[in-house]
């Protein structure tokens, strides 16, 4: 699915894609992927809903430059103001709110939008996200305090380094096709700058900021988890479905934090149920 769109915000130009017809669904990615992991889930549900891709600024297709913050707290407030300029979310029941699925840092980020930014939503679907303290490995430590050494790296290494990190982050292996798609953003000298600085400054404030207010979430919310989750453990999915009021548990088997891509059949389907009438 082809971002043909921009949105340009403070700045950042944001690339975009909208498709199909009838109830809204937007799409959340997360760290260090772009939409095209959720675009051949987009394209399946198009038939029967308007969905909505976008790559956050610092990553995928959008503006990567280095002045501008990329933290959770950047991307939640440009998320309230994307829906809006998607015609979507009015707070005065004139325009329609979308049913959001977000993945990884994507769910902190439609999380601080709908809490912080009043951004609307008909329903909320929460895979492996980061969204519980603690998070955050020792590499993104490493990373924070020497940034600026890691985007100096020669390029075989950062490769290397990529996509040994990349890996890690499914339960199978990944085919070539697949690592090619996650990786290719961060290769050239602009993306390899950009990976590290989108690392440095994740930050966990931006989550304890909202995490007091799940238990006020009054709107449907399913959290999906990949049960092999390496990067997000498994009991992160039970926590949040408890602090959530009448949220939705559905655990994938067989399947790690790339759960797309280890088990797309099922999560597909799981996606499918929720978003049906």
């Amino acid at each position: 699915m082809e971002l043909d769109e921009e949105y340009t915000w403070r700045g950042r130009r944001v690339r975009l894609a909208r498709r199909g017809s009838g109830p809204p669904v937007v799409f959340c990615h997360g760290t260090p992927w772009s939409s095209a992991l959720w675009a051949p889930f987009a394209d399946a549900l198009s038939a029967r809903h308007t969905v909505h891709l976008w790559d956050m600024p610092g990553y995928g297709r959008s503006s990567k430059d280095a002045d501008h913050d990329v933290s959770l707290a950047a991307q939640g407030e440009l998320l309230a103001d994307l829906l809006a300029h998607w015609g979507l979310a009015g707070g005065d029941g004139d325009r329609p709110a979308p049913h959001v699925v977000a993945h990884d840092i994507g769910g902190a980020v439609a999380l601080r939008a709908h809490l912080l930014h009043s951004a609307s939503y008909a329903s909320l679907a929460l895979v492996n996200v980061v969204a519980l303290a603690p998070w955050g490995s020792d590499f993104y430590r490493l990373v924070r305090d020497h940034a600026e050494v890691f985007a100096a790296v020669p390029p075989p290494m950062h490769d290397g380094l990529l996509r040994a990190y990349i890996s890690g982050a499914a339960h199978r292996r990944l085919g070539d096709d697949a690592t090619e798609m996650l990786a290719g953003p961060w290769l050239d000298p602009v993306g390899q700058a950009a990976f590290y600085r989108q690392i440095a400054q994740a930050d966990q404030a931006h989550t304890d900021a909202v995490e007091p207010l799940y238990p006020t979430l009054d709107l449907p919310v399913l959290v999906v988890w990949g049960i092999e989750d390496a990067w997000i453990p498994v009991d992160r999915a039970h926590r949040l479905a408890a602090t959530i009021p009448g949220a939705r548990l559905e655990l994938i088997e067989d399947a790690g934090h790339l759960v797309h891509l280890d088990a797309p059949v099922a999560l597909a389907g799981v996606l499918h149920r929720w978003l049906s009438p």
